[in-house]
Order: structure tokens, then C-alpha cells, then sequence
């Protein structure tokens, strides 16, 4: 039979870790929203689990690869929009009020921590909620673009799809030319959601912020990423140059197991949720 989480003697090692490093530096990636229904990107062995999610360069260039993104977008962002916090959400608002989060950097774009009750989150790729003109900077909320975008392709918003990653969704048509891409309402310009796509560097004034807040933390915890892509990578080969432990809790192997000095191979909610009990932690406003 199977140990039951709680029972599992890396849980009693992550928690003293966390005591005996109090001022954490905390980064999260996709898998601590997959509990809240929002697929991630990869597989326990670092895998796509889909096709690769959209280059900013094939976005910037091409009006046809727009036109397959929005399309996607439209049929995916329903899932995204009504997603709730999930108890690792929750966890990680009362470890910040209780005074052991030096800061939480997110590689998500998801806004479930603000959600939960978590303040000054770093969000180093954005947020998926607001849209940008790529000509005159004008912004618009995405769920506003939504409504304009199913009046304007009601075909299309009438198709299913099953979910992916950061409200995209599994959708392959044999021709997206027919689907109407919204302009900026100001300038008539090309609108592309206001994160970081693969192939974008993130913002410098994020990650110098990120990196100076490690600087005054006592360790890194990797919550829930493969880190596979270097934005987060880079904070682990940070933390070694600065002679912190790095310590990570995600299913499946991630880029930096090797430097690890400690592996919680456990579900980021099960294992969030037995930490906070652990340290006896009050429940968070915003939380449970």
C-alpha cells in the first residue's frame, strides 16, 4: 500500500527546512494551479505535454499565427477566468503572514495568489488578465476582449476544446483565416496579451528585484516548476553562488535536482497543506 502523504518522512524534512531557514524566497510555476483546474506545460519528465505553446517572433510576424492564437485563446480562457485558489494558494498566503515568504516570485500568470491573499507577488512572465496594443501601449482587461471576440467570431466561440496551459486550448482547425483578430481601439494596432511568451526575455526590473530579494533571504523554494525555461532556472544557480540551499517541492524531475538539498516529490497542495499544519498556522484571510 501506498504511504500516505502526511506519513512521508520528506515532509517532516521540508518542514525543517522551512524552519530552520525562515526568510524564503519563493518561486512557483504552473504546478501549483494545476489543482485548480489549469493545465501545466510538462510532464513528470519534463516533457511538452501538448505542442509548444506560441513564439513571441511567429506572434509578432505572422497575422495567420495571430489569428490560430486568439482562436485558441477564445475557447481557452473560460477556464482560466473562473479558476479558483486551491489549498497550495492558500498555504503559501498564511506562511507570508505568518513572516517566513521574503518574497514569492510566480512564473504564472494566473493572478491565484493575489487571490488567495498573497501581497507584492513579483510576476515574472505578467498577467494573462490584461491585454496591451504593441503599437501605442494602450491596455484593455482580457476578459473585455473576450465578449468582443465571440461577438465577432460566434462559429467558432460555439466549438469545444479541452484546456491547456495559461488559457489556451487544444484546438487544430484545418484554417484559421476565417477568425476576426480585435484591433486597439486608440490606434487600430496589433493586441497581444500583456506576458512574456517563449522566445521573450523577461523584464530586467523584475528579475533584479527577484535577485535582490534572494540576497536577503536564507533559502530558495521552488514550488511546483520543472525549471526547464532559464527564468526561473537562473535563480537557482543564483542561489548556489550565494551559498543558499535551494530546496523544491514538484512531481516529477526538474532542470536543477542536482543541485537540490531537498526534493518533495509530493503534490504542491498535499504538501503545502501539511507544512502549514505542522507549523500550527493561522488560516489566511482570504483563505479557508
Amino acid at each position: 500500500m501506498p504511504v500516505p502523504v502526511t506519513d512521508q518522512p520528506v515532509l517532516a524534512d521540508l518542514h525543517a527546512f522551512v524552519q530552520g531557514h525562515p526568510r524564503l524566497l519563493v518561486l512557483t510555476g504552473a504546478g501549483i494551479s494545476t489543482d485548480s483546474g489549469i493545465p501545466g506545460y510538462r510532464d513528470a519528465q519534463g516533457n511538452w505535454q501538448r505542442t509548444p505553446p506560441v513564439q513571441a517572433q511567429d506572434f509578432f510576424r505572422s497575422h495567420a499565427v495571430r489569428q490560430r492564437y486568439w482562436a485558441r485563446s477564445m475557447l481557452g480562457w473560460p477556464v482560466l477566468a473562473n479558476a479558483q485558489p486551491n489549498a497550495a494558494h492558500f498555504a503559501l498566503a498564511q506562511l507570508q503572514t505568518a513572516g517566513f515568504l521574503r518574497q514569492l516570485v510566480t512564473q504564472n500568470v494566473d493572478g491565484l495568489h493575489q487571490r488567495a491573499g498573497s501581497t507584492g507577488v513579483i510576476e515574472l512572465h505578467g498577467h494573462v488578465g490584461s491585454v496591451i496594443c504593441l503599437d501605442c501601449g494602450t491596455r484593455r482587461t482580457r476578459a473585455s476582449l473576450q465578449s468582443q471576440l465571440e461577438a465577432e467570431n460566434p462559429d467558432l466561440a460555439a466549438l469545444r476544446a479541452l484546456p491547456a496551459s495559461d488559457g489556451d486550448a487544444h484546438l487544430e482547425l484545418a484554417s484559421f483565416e476565417a477568425v476576426r483578430i480585435p484591433a486597439c481601439g486608440q490606434c487600430g494596432g496589433v493586441l497581444k496579451p500583456d506576458v512574456v511568451f517563449f522566445g521573450e526575455s523577461v523584464p530586467r526590473e523584475r528579475v533584479g528585484a527577484s535577485m535582490q530579494a534572494l540576497e536577503q533571504a536564507d533559502a530558495l523554494l521552488v514550488i511546483g516548476s520543472s525549471l526547464t525555461v532559464f527564468s526561473g532556472y537562473r535563480f537557482c544557480l543564483a542561489a548556489g553562488k550565494l551559498g543558499k540551499p535551494v530546496a523544491a517541492i514538484n512531481l516529477g524531475q526538474t532542470r536543477a535536482d542536482g543541485l537540490l538539498a531537498l526534493k518533495v516529490d509530493v503534490s504542491c497542495a498535499a504538501a503545502l497543506t501539511d507544512l502549514v499544519a505542522r507549523l500550527d498556522l493561522p488560516a489566511s484571510v482570504a483563505g479557508h
